[in-house]
């Protein structure tokens, strides 16, 4: 199966059901959801924009606003005598339309 979005790129739903790795979670995220009903997760290295729209709208049944995406390095850590390096993800901060709320169970508000 596969799903057109208002652009009319297709998307192949596995592909989008695999783009949101998963939601983050922390006090940082949980500020930004109250001020600018926003939500942030943690999403695949090489998932676009529009993908990632694609997938919290198919996921969420919410309608998102924008997507702004960031990607973090992973910092140098010290194991015992070697150093190693966490992995580099990429966040997404997903903006929902005024009216929308987001909740895990998958229903929308």
């Amino acid at each position: 199966m596969s799903r057109i979005n208002a652009v009319g790129q297709k998307f192949d739903e596995g592909r989008l059901a695999q783009v949101l790795v998963e939601p983050i979670v922390s006090e940082k995220a949980t500020a930004v959801a109250e001020k600018h009903n926003q939500v942030l997760f943690k999403v695949l290295r090489n998932a676009t924009k529009t993908e990632i729209k694609a997938a919290v709208e198919l996921m969420f049944k919410v309608e998102v606003e924008s997507v702004q995406t960031l990607n973090q390095r992973g910092k140098e850590k010290r194991f015992g005598r070697s150093i190693g390096r966490r992995d580099h993800i990429k966040k997404a901060y997903v903006s929902l339309k005024k009216g929308q709320e987001l909740n895990f169970s998958g229903e929308a508000a």
